[in-house]
């Protein structure tokens, strides 16, 4: 009896380590490098070009850092762009458990960009910060050059590309604040917080009311006080 104790402990502890390693082994994230088509107007008439597209979230402080990288330029220029005129930026559509975009911007170009030949986007940055906890997908929305003065291309997907990165969202807090959730009316000091005449008018009669009844009282203490 007591070695078939043992063997059902160490089976047990066996099970038990083996099930926190496959927790501790699960990934937060998930990354794929996905060829994006991207489908461009700019101010030279439309242009395409097909460039992998990668993103990947590190968490800082309550929220993630979310880097976007092109590998290959999405269009060319017809003129030189000096150094320092021109400006990515792109947008991250939101999917799974959060909805709407990351907004991600890159750095001006740190050096000239020599005519018709494909521009480097290079890696834009943003900050994603969540509002519940859940599984949230990233997906390669809008891209915009803007390069002296204006937007000179704006890029859109055309081959409806998967998400490039899935991120599991833990440790978000429910309160106020929350996805889904109304903070409550706000209160000065410890009055009652009004939302309307009527709650006015109830107000003052409530008070009309109290300030009725204590003057009765008072008359009635008199009253009793003089009869004596």
């Amino acid at each position: 009896m007591p070695n078939r104790r043992r063997t059902t402990a160490a089976l047990t502890a066996v099970v038990a380590v083996a099930g926190a390693t496959v927790l501790a082994g699960a990934p937060a994230a998930r990354a794929v490098v996905v060829d994006v088509n991207y489908a461009c107007e700019t101010k030279i008439g439309p242009k395409s070009a097909v460039s992998p597209v990668d993103v990947k979230a590190v968490k800082s402080g309550g929220g993630y850092t979310i880097t976007m990288s092109f590998e290959k330029g999405v269009s060319d220029s017809p003129v030189e762009l000096p150094k320092g005129v021109m400006t990515p930026r792109a947008e991250l559509v939101l999917g799974g458990d959060a909805s709407g975009t990351v907004k991600v911007t890159g750095t001006p170009n740190t050096a000239a960009v020599p005519p018709d030949t494909p521009i480097r986007i290079g890696t834009l940055t943003g900050t994603f910060t969540p509002k519940k906890n859940g599984r949230v997908t990233f997906t390669a929305g809008t891209l915009t050059v803007h390069a002296l003065g204006m937007d000179a291309a704006v890029c859109t997907p055309k081959n409806n590309p998967k998400p490039s990165l899935e991120l599991q969202v833990t440790g978000v807090s429910g309160g106020a604040g929350s996805e889904g959730d109304t903070p409550p009316p706000a209160t000065d000091g410890d009055q009652l917080p009004k939302t309307g005449p009527l709650d006015s008018a109830l107000a003052l009669g409530t008070l009309g009311g109290t300030v009725l009844l204590t003057g009765a009282a008072g008359v009635l203490w008199l009253t009793r006080r003089t009869a004596r």
